[in-house]
């Protein structure tokens, strides 16, 4: 089969790519991580092309963010004729019916019955932000829970709760009191050395047990933060037994259950949220990346019982912003309107074919994942299941330069997420660009 891209017209970085990457290393934070030399000038669906005319496959699309495909004609005509009425007013202290509207369709779409309300930020990081003062304030209580490998963010309250990685924590304590953490169950590397179905769900009993009879008094308790695929700790998806042992804990001991689908939400799983598929109906669900195809805008959607806080107790000046609101409403027509069933599609024939690989590569210990949200954990061999980052990362590097964009996420997996958009002529060329890189290791 013939595909148009990608292209590589240059050797990588190319010479114009070269040149801003050698600017950007004087003057740009070096706290970012820039995985590959990719000097981005625009996008079309899957497409990305750089300042020297290459062209790649990108299967990550801005790390699950632009979930309907760069620049998608639809949103960009919502984006500029917002951009024309009104940029800005904050809707903290003013009102304007794209805010309204935006927030009465994410109280509907948001799973169970209860009546929702939403409230606007800025980013993941910010909706895990407002989160933890709003179960805070709602409960009355202080201590929260997070798991091991989690993300939420970088700022002190998000960070906090994050368990994936020493560096993100390195140098920047003290963080927020009263976080204590707890095994994800992660079946493939069970922390208690168990085997799913025959484990008892040793990891429930590890929380009761242990941690609320030794160390957490359970009354104190005001939320668990869960993601319901774990993103960047590996794209693990937990066993749904699991998830309603966590919902019967919360009811049996009173604390929240906060769902993060800052990832796995708006359709990337072919549901439009992740907690969908487990039967949770979460009291204060977190979302972005996905919301608004590209624009920058975050919310969390609560239980109207939950968001009981009062009149000036938390606000954002620029959460909740026109032109990203009129972009979120047309991502959401458009995901309603076929892109979530085209994930659900697209991600079983996508998991099948990754599927089919494992066998015949002593380096592929697991794919997982639902929708288009899958992982593969890279390993020194099948049977030790040893962690192997160096080959992650040469894979990583080796489909860059085939014209392939994929991350990693954990310490040795990596992350296909597709925009929603892909289709099977994509996936295809995706694993034509894997197997040529894996006959190279």
């Amino acid at each position: 089969m013939t595909y148009s891209f990608p292209n590589i017209k240059t050797k990588l970085p190319g010479p114009i790519a070269e040149e801003i990457i050698n600017t950007d290393k004087q003057y740009v934070s070096p706290s970012y991580t820039r995985d590959f030399p990719c000097v981005a000038e625009r996008g079309e669906g899957l497409k990305l092309i750089d300042v020297d005319g290459n062209e790649f496959l990108d299967f990550c699309s801005g790390i699950a963010v632009c979930s309907t495909g760069h620049c998608h004609p639809d949103v960009v005509d919502a984006i500029k004729a917002q951009a024309e009425k009104l940029i800005h007013m904050s809707g903290t202290d003013f009102y304007y019916q794209v805010q309204s509207t935006l927030a009465q369709k994410l109280s509907e779409l948001a799973p169970g019955n209860t009546k929702k309300r939403a409230f606007f930020t800025n980013s993941g990081a910010e909706s895990v932000e407002a989160a933890i003062k709003l179960s805070r304030y709602s409960t009355q209580r202080s201590r929260l829970l997070a798991f091991t490998g989690a993300f939420h963010g970088r700022t002190y309250g998000a960070l906090s709760l994050t368990g994936s990685k020493i560096v993100q924590k390195a140098g920047f304590s003290p963080m927020l009191p009263n976080v204590t953490h707890i095994p994800y169950p992660y079946c493939y590397r069970c922390m208690f050395g168990q085997k799913y179905g025959l484990c008892g769900f040793e990891c429930v009993t590890y929380l009761e047990e242990t941690i609320f009879e030794k160390t957490v008094p359970p009354e104190e308790v005001a939320a668990v933060f869960f993601e319901p695929i774990q993103g960047e700790g590996g794209y693990i998806v937990p066993p749904k037994e699991y998830v309603v042992r966590l919902q019967e804990l919360s009811k049996k001991y009173g604390f929240l259950i906060v769902a993060d689908e800052i990832q796995s939400g708006m359709g990337r799983t072919g549901k439009m949220f992740a907690s969908e598929h487990f039967g949770l109906e979460p009291d204060i669900i977190c979302i972005a990346k996905g919301i608004a195809s590209g624009m920058p805008l975050g919310a969390i959607i609560a239980k109207a019982e939950v968001m009981n806080w009062p009149y000036g107790s938390h606000a954002s000046t620029f959460g909740g912003n026109p032109v990203s609101c009129a972009a979120a409403l047309k991502t959401i027509e458009l995901l309603e309107n076929g892109l979530v069933d085209n994930a659900a599609a697209m991600g079983d024939y996508l998991f099948e074919k990754l599927k089919k690989l494992e066998p015949d590569y002593p380096f592929i210990g697991d794919v997982r994942g639902m929708g288009l949200m899958i992982g593969m954990e890279i390993v020194k061999d099948k049977k030790s299941i040893r962690k192997d980052p160096d080959t992650r990362n040469k894979i990583l590097e080796l489909a860059f330069y085939e014209g392939l964009i994929i991350l990693g996420c954990g310490p040795n997996s990596v992350r296909f997420a597709p925009a929603l958009v892909v289709e099977k002529d994509h996936i295809d060329c995706c694993l034509d660009i894997l197997k040529k890189v894996f006959r190279k290791l």
